[in-house]
């Protein structure tokens, strides 16, 4: 980044593909000096290899077209995605000092350094924003152990770094705020209704009917919108 000298960086992963366009749309986003990050739309290019993969490429659309979406919409992206990410360089040299050392609770960390830059980003006062159509192609995980890895890497970051947002979060718009916290709790909150049906299911010898339809219903619902927006019904079975 130091010996760069053009007025934006590119962040792509090795084994990531661009779409020939991919470039042209970030660069456009980027016109706005107040944005100081952008990230494309993230799908998996071994989609069809196993089962695995393409429930992948049905989560990143949801995470990419729901969730960053949302927070494009207040231009306050949480996480531009390593595979597919571009910089403004000026913003870049501001934050590289703090970039480079990153720590938690006083020991260094080397994982989970997209959302670290993204909360820095925003930090600085620069927007952060999303291109759905600069589309990146990238590997995922085929089979359950590398996925388990992966998402145990990805939930420590974002646990770690929801506590470098907090400070910010008061100065952003107030859907953020609820946003972080449904990220960090909602894991939290599935799995304590998960524990109270088994409860009342092995002690109360009942079956927990409505937790179950609950469960089902909101989750029906998400489904349900992502196969009409996505025009895809594989997000019906998802």
């Amino acid at each position: 980044i130091r010996s760069s000298s053009g007025d934006l960086v590119l962040n792509v992963d090795s084994d990531t593909v661009l779409a020939a366009d991919v470039v042209t749309k970030l660069v456009l986003k980027m016109n706005d000096p107040e944005i100081g990050a952008a990230m494309g739309q993230l799908v998996a290019s071994n989609r069809n290899q196993t089962w695995l993969t393409r429930l992948i490429d049905m989560e990143y659309w949801l995470a990419c077209n729901e969730e960053r979406a949302a927070q494009a919409r207040f231009g306050a992206v949480m996480c531009c995605c390593g595979p597919c990410a571009m910089y403004r360089r000026s913003a870049l040299t501001l934050l590289l000092d703090q970039y480079e050392a990153q720590f938690f609770r006083g020991k260094p960390s080397d994982f989970g350094e997209d959302r670290h830059l993204t909360i820095l980003m925003l930090k600085a006062g620069f927007r952060t924003e999303y291109v759905p159509d600069a589309i990146a192609a990238t590997v995922v995980p085929h089979s359950l152990g590398p996925y388990l890895r992966q998402q145990l890497r990805w939930a420590r970051s974002t646990f770690r770094d929801t506590f470098l947002a907090l400070r910010l979060l008061p100065e952003l718009d107030g859907y953020l705020t609820l946003d972080v916290i449904g990220q960090n709790l909602g894991p939290f909150l599935l799995a304590i209704s998960t524990l109270a049906a088994l409860a009342q299911l092995v002690i109360g010898g009942s079956i927990p009917w409505w937790t179950g339809l609950t469960i089902a219903a909101m989750t029906m619902v998400r489904c349900s919108v992502a196969a009409v927006r996505a025009r895809d019904l594989r997000f019906i079975g998802f």
